[in-house]
């Protein structure tokens, strides 16, 4: 019996080779894209707890953050919940909107 590891890859056609490089090389890809939206996440919530904010619209942007990350819960996948989620967020836009249109005259 042989204790030695098999190389796998000494073993492959050359189409299952590329193959199995194009899948390590995407996850490595798709960790570092991860790792990198990880930090700057935590970037973002660092600078909206670093101050209270001082408009509405500024208010409403922290908010909108908060409900965008419960939305990826399983408990948001309620159907109820993601009407709800989604009226919200259309009413902070077109608020926002509104208080955008309002500075401008």
């Amino acid at each position: 019996m042989e204790d030695d590891p098999v190389d796998l890859d000494d073993r492959r056609s050359t189409e299952g080779l590329m193959a199995t490089n194009i899948r390590r090389h995407s996850l490595k890809d798709d960790l570092a894209d991860q790792e990198m939206t990880r930090l700057r996440h935590e970037e973002l919530e660092a600078q909206m707890q670093a101050t209270p904010a001082e408009t509405w619209p500024a208010a409403a942007l922290k908010a909108q953050y908060l409900i965008r990350l419960y939305a990826r819960t399983r408990e948001a996948g309620d159907p109820r919940h993601q009407k709800l989620i989604e009226r919200v967020l259309g009413d902070f836009a077109r608020l926002m909107e509104k208080s955008d249109q309002g500075n401008e005259s």
